[in-house]
């Protein structure tokens, strides 16, 4: 007997109502609209209130998938967040969008990987469905990292915005689905992007968190040139490991991190602007919730249609990166 296919059926969205724009910046920082769009490609982003948490971005955008498919949250099998900014360090964000959901069969855990986590939870959800261990799923990817910068360092906190994705996967012996994945790791770049204050190394309110930051550090120059080539060398292995080659895709989705990255990218790629889909300038880098944004608002658009082949790509702290190639 054949594995199933495990094919993406539906994808829902949702992120923060407030929307803050570069200018908006210019009041408190040193810093300004052009600087801010040469460098980054970003004009606006969106902002979570003192409310809005990932759960709540992760349960609407997941609901909306379910309303799409026609399912009832009650024949919901497993979901996956993946976050880096889970409304709590224990209980799972998952388990909150599973009970917000009134998922009541359902398996739930949270997938760990930065801007990268939506293309691992893509792929561990369709490795389950394919083995038979699951016949369906949700896949969030979601993240609020507004609530954890350093508003004063004009380099970090003009990238970010809120909100998040959510696909309903499920077995099917159609032709088209999650085909293929690359993932990958590099643990000697961890210094480059990280939260130090708040794990078991440096635990809050403890003397060994005194002088650590609890707010994110980027080191910018390094992680723009990993991107660019970590961006690069997945897709080209994705597509090996496929068989297929660049000019088989219909549409290309990276990570939204940088306008900058997206392009060098798409150039060592050969791909032409109008198979790369862009929406940087409107939300800002949102680390896992950006793919599924992007891919949510290219389907809006007609942009991508049942039976487009699509590659994602992204990157993030960890290192990690990672690429996947979905039938849609």
């Amino acid at each position: 007997m054949s594995r199933p296919n495990a094919v993406i059926r539906s994808i829902g969205m949702s992120v923060a109502e407030r929307v803050m724009t570069n200018h908006d910046f210019e009041e408190f920082l040193d810093t300004s609209d052009e600087w801010i769009k040469s460098r980054t490609g970003i004009s606006e982003r969106h902002i979570a209130s003192v409310e809005e948490t990932a759960s709540t971005f992760a349960t609407r955008a997941a609901a909306e998938a379910l309303e799409k498919a026609q399912v009832d949250p009650k024949e919901v099998e497993m979901i996956l967040v993946a976050t880096v900014t889970g409304d709590m360090q224990f209980p799972s964000t998952s388990c909150l969008v599973q009970y917000n959901l009134g998922a009541t069969n359902a398996g739930a855990f949270d997938v760990g990987a930065a801007c990268a986590g939506f293309i691992y939870a893509c792929e561990i959800l369709s490795s389950m469905i394919k083995g038979g261990s699951v016949r369906n799923g949700i896949v969030v990817g979601v993240d609020v990292l507004t609530k954890i910068v350093d508003w004063t360092d004009r380099s970090t906190c003009i990238l970010f915005g809120d909100g998040g994705g959510a696909v309903f996967m499920e077995a099917s012996d159609e032709d088209r689905g999650v085909m293929c994945t690359v993932m990958k790791s590099d643990g000697s770049g961890g210094k480059y992007i990280r939260l130090a204050v708040g794990g078991s190394l440096y635990p809050s309110r403890s003397p060994q968190a005194e002088g650590k930051s609890d707010r994110v550090y980027m080191a910018g120059r390094e992680v723009y040139k990993f991107a660019v080539k970590a961006m690069g060398d997945s897709c080209c292995t994705v597509l090996e490991k496929a068989g297929l080659s660049v000019d088989d895709v219909d549409l290309f989705v990276p990570h939204q991190a940088n306008l900058r990255i997206i392009e060098a990218a798409s150039d060592r790629l050969g791909l032409s602007p109008e198979k790369v889909f862009i929406n940087v300038d409107r939300y800002g880098n949102m680390s896992a919730g950006s793919i599924p944004v992007a891919l949510y608002e290219a389907e809006q658009m007609g942009r991508l249609k049942r039976g487009d082949l699509v590659m994602t790509v992204g990157f993030g702290a960890g290192l990690v990166w990672g690429a996947n190639l979905i039938r849609w």
